[in-house]
C-alpha cells in the first residue's frame, strides 16, 4: 500500500473504520457525505455539468476531486483524471490513500472494478492546452481504449486562461459525449475580488459557467467546505460542510 497521505489535505467519510470494513459499492455510495450534491441525479439526467473546487494552495482541492471521482466510479462511470503538474504515480497514490481511509478492507471485486474505471493522464505545467487534450482523448476513444463519462482536470491555470478557453473546453467535452467535468482552481489570499455569489478570483468572472462551486474555507481551527453554487443539490447554496480538524471527517453543519 502507498505511503499514507497528509491528513490535513484529506476529505473522508464520517463513518468509523469498523463500520466500513468489508463494504461493497452500494454501501460506500449511500454513506458518502457528498451525496448532498446530488451527483447521481445529474448523471442520470445525462446533461453536461461543470463543477469547480477552489481553495488556496495546499488546502486539499485534489482530495475533494478524488472523492468525487471515486463516487462516480462507484456508480459505474469511467473517470479520466487529468493531472497538470503531477506524476501518474503521485496521483495514483492519492486515490489509494483516500480509498484506504474510507474503508480498511475493501472487497477485491470492488477494488478491481474501481481500477478498471479510472485512467490518469498527466501534463507538464504550462503545456496543457485544448488541442493537446483533444488529440490524446480522441486517440483513447477512437482506439476503444477508454471512453470517460466524467473528466477531472486538476491544476488548470485559470489565471492564464479566460472565458473563451473554458467555453472551448466545454464544447470539446460536449462533442466527445463527456457529461460531467470537474476543475480545481487556486484562489489567492491577496486578491479580494469575488462574484455576486461569492466565488473568488480568478474564477469570479466566469462562475456562471459552473453548475457547482465548492470553496475550502479555513477559519481558525475549523475547515469549512462552502457550497456557493449548486444547480441540483439536495441542500441550498450557502450550506457548509465541515471537516473535523482532529479527524478530517466530514460533518454536515
Amino acid at each position: 500500500m502507498a505511503e499514507r497521505w497528509n491528513p490535513c489535505g484529506g476529505l473522508f467519510l464520517q463513518i468509523s473504520i469498523e463500520e466500513l470494513t468489508g463494504m461493497g459499492k452500494e454501501d460506500l455510495i449511500t454513506s458518502n457525505p457528498l451525496r448532498v450534491l446530488g451527483l447521481d441525479n445529474k448523471a442520470e439526467e445525462g446533461r453536461q455539468s461543470l463543477g469547480l473546487v477552489m481553495a488556496r494552495a495546499g488546502l486539499g482541492k485534489t482530495a475533494i476531486l478524488v472523492q468525487i471521482a471515486l463516487d462516480s466510479m462507484l456508480r459505474g462511470n469511467r473517470v479520466l483524471h487529468v493531472a497538470i503538474g503531477e506524476t501518474i504515480e503521485k496521483t495514483r497514490d492519492r486515490y489509494e490513500d483516500i480509498l484506504t481511509k474510507m474503508v480498511e478492507d475493501l472487497n477485491e471485486e470492488t477494488e478491481s472494478d474501481l481500477s478498471r474505471r479510472r485512467m490518469i493522464m498527466t501534463f507538464k505545467e504550462n503545456v496543457f492546452s485544448r488541442a493537446m487534450l483533444e488529440e490524446r482523448l480522441k486517440d483513447l476513444i477512437q482506439q476503444d481504449v477508454f471512453k470517460p463519462d466524467c473528466l477531472i482536470i486538476d491544476g488548470y491555470d485559470f489565471d492564464g486562461n479566460g472565458r473563451q478557453a473554458m467555453e472551448d473546453l466545454k464544447q470539446l467535452m460536449a462533442e466527445l459525449g463527456i457529461s460531467v467535468i470537474w476543475f480545481s482552481a487556486v484562489s489567492h489570499r491577496e486578491d479580494p475580488r469575488t462574484s455576486a455569489d461569492g466565488v473568488p478570483a480568478p474564477c469570479h468572472t466566469i462562475d456562471d459557467l459552473f453548475e457547482v462551486v465548492l470553496v475550502i474555507n479555513p477559519q481558525d481551527s475549523v475547515m469549512k467546505l462552502d457550497i456557493l453554487r449548486c444547480a441540483y443539490c439536495e441542500v441550498e447554496p450557502g450550506t457548509t460542510l465541515l471537516l473535523d480538524p482532529s479527524t478530517m471527517l466530514i460533518q454536515k453543519s
